[in-house]
């Protein structure tokens, strides 16, 4: 059993065994219909509200659900970070009690710079203190998804975490110090709550949890009336992390038997198991977005970390899990399982007929708003062992395809693609709430999206001449990876069918050397270069 179960469960039994005991104390946890009391935290005041997902068993949200505040001002559901502007926000305090803290306030001021209102830079230190909960400061949610995105680059979550369990006192000889205690316990939960929601991977260390287990236990003694929405927030990690548990043992049992059946002789192809390209579409969106829906948004952040020499060794070591790169893998997977559909039949015929089959399918994906995978069929389609058969393309009718190579042409750094994303990210927007979810569908060229995301790393610096850090870099990236924690909260409206998904991840697939073999096997190599390429190829695979 892994470590952070144990913990969290532990933690569980030992609140629920309390709750029990002292049943009169603790607050009720409230439904969807609860109002805010007053002195509670109040949510933040802006018009583009981000969704709160539901606990579905993919981990992705619900564009219906709706988060709440209960009676201790604890905000409930996942609190996914706004939608950022061109700009950080102005205000970066949310109303924690009348005299609350602002961007403009002296204390403020002092050692973080704004300009024209938006914070801009601070010493890590300043930086950390914007951040943690007072009496009368709590930090704007759009601040918090931006600090925690990219300030693993220079603190560890669990020594940032401990500088929050600094601050949560238990102890005051007066009534106000009780207060003020009670106040900052609740902030410090709250933060604890979005910080888990939003970046639940960083719980998979082991001192991250120690540090939970301080915060939780000081939380309660300095507030008893959270008691109940502790016991909430570690009940919702719980969920998260099981569920991508079972995730990845799903997705490695996947692995195996793809290996199993790489450079299979089975003729099945992709048209005999789902006849409609439509259908087809459809299942390899819900691959898409349940892959999607795994990736944590920090993921691409120590990524970056890992590859850049710029960042101490020390804070790469923080990477936990491997979805983005599971996703990047089922992209090449897709790419060459169309390529195998194609050379695997001798016959002209049924070449011809493939060919065609997956330009529809590519087809149905553009329209679908399904950019990786039609993405990933045109890259199949133009592989060398596919492209090189001449005599096969002749008879094909490539129309449809000359257009979608087009709209996903590389030329002027994707300018084409780039214009259709947008209006696919403005259809979706706009897009009817009461509708099946069709129109809210955007599955971006995800290759593309990592590269605009590391160029932007490390196109700007992370720290200014007067040796501030960059804060402007953070609002950067956290405008973009909130446009992409958007996409992968779509709920996959069309039906499943499992039997097609389960080919698509487990069905035979050549690897390059196959390919080329099969390739040859198709159309005879035409010149002395193919020639000699094919006696190497057989030679390497023991055959005259």
């Amino acid at each position: 059993m892994a470590f952070w179960l144990l913990a969290i469960c532990s933690l569980l039994l030992g609140f629920y065994w309390y709750t029990r005991k002292l049943p009169s104390i603790f607050g009720t946890v409230t439904g969807d219909d609860c109002h805010l009391t007053n002195g509670a935290v109040t949510p933040d005041r802006h018009t583009n509200g981000s969704v709160s997902p539901d606990r579905r068993t993919n981990g992705s949200a619900s564009p219906d659900c709706q988060q709440t505040v209960n009676e201790n001002g604890v905000r409930r559901g996942r609190s996914a970070p706004l939608h950022l502007g061109s700009g950080s926000p102005r205000s970066s305090s949310s109303e924690h009690s009348s005299d609350r803290v602002t961007p403009h306030s002296p204390e403020v001021t002092a050692k973080l710079h704004y300009k024209n209102g938006d914070l801009i830079s601070g010493s890590l230190e300043e930086l950390i203190r914007h951040l943690i909960p007072t009496a009368n400061h709590y930090p704007d949610r759009a601040y918090i998804f931006a600090f925690l995105l990219s300030a693993r680059l220079y603190i560890r979550p669990h020594e940032l975490l401990q500088r929050l369990a600094n601050v949560t006192k238990t102890e005051g000889t007066t009534h106000q110090q009780r207060t003020n205690n009670a106040k900052v316990a609740t902030g410090v939960l709250q933060l604890l709550s979005e910080w888990s929601d939003t970046f639940p991977y960083d719980f998979r260390d082991e001192r991250v949890m120690a540090q939970v287990r301080v915060i939780s236990q000081r939380c309660i003694q300095a507030n008893q009336a959270l008691q109940g929405e502790v016991r909430t927030v570690l009940e919702s990690l719980l969920d998260k992390l099981t569920c991508l548990e079972k995730y990845e043992d799903y997705v490695e049992k996947l692995n195996i038997e793809a290996v199993k059946s790489q450079n299979s002789t089975n003729v099945t192809d992709i048209s005999e198991v789902c006849p409609s390209p439509a259908v087809l579409s459809q299942q390899l969106t819900h691959i898409e977005l349940q892959r999607l829906s795994y990736i944590g948004p920090e993921e691409f952040v120590q990524a970056f970390a890992k590859e850049s020499p710029r960042i101490d060794t020390a804070y790469k070591d923080l990477k936990t899990t491997k979805n983005l790169e599971n996703y990047i893998q089922w992209f090449n997977r897709l790419s060459y399982m169309v390529a195998t559909e194609v050379c695997m039949h001798v016959k002209k015929k049924q070449r011809v007929r493939l060919i065609e089959y997956w330009i529809e399918v590519g087809r149905e994906c553009f329209n679908t708003g399904n950019f990786n995978s039609l993405m990933a069929i045109i890259a199949g389609l133009n592989m060398s062992p596919v492209a090189r058969l001449k005599k096969t393309w002749s008879r094909v009718d490539s129309a449809q395809l000359s257009v979608l190579e087009q709209q996903m042409s590389p030329s002027s750094n994707f300018l084409s693609y780039r214009r259709t994303l947008q209006a696919a990210m403005w259809r979706s927007s706009n897009s009817d709430t009461g509708s099946d979810g069709r129109q809210r569908i955007v599955i971006p060229f995800f290759s593309l999206l990592v590269k605009d995301l590391y160029f932007l790393n490390e196109g700007c610096a992370n720290r200014l001449v007067d040796g501030h850090i960059n804060f402007e870099k953070f609002w950067q990236l956290a405008k973009q990876v909130t446009e992409f924690i958007a996409w992968k909260q779509v709920t996959c409206p069309f039906v499943k069918e499992n039997k097609v998904i389960q080919y698509l991840m487990t069905g035979p697939v050549y690897d390059e050397h196959a390919l080329w073999l099969a390739s040859y096997d198709c159309e005879h190599p035409e010149n002395s270069f193919e020639k000699d390429r094919l006696k190497v190829l057989k030679s390497e695979n023991g055959t005259p």
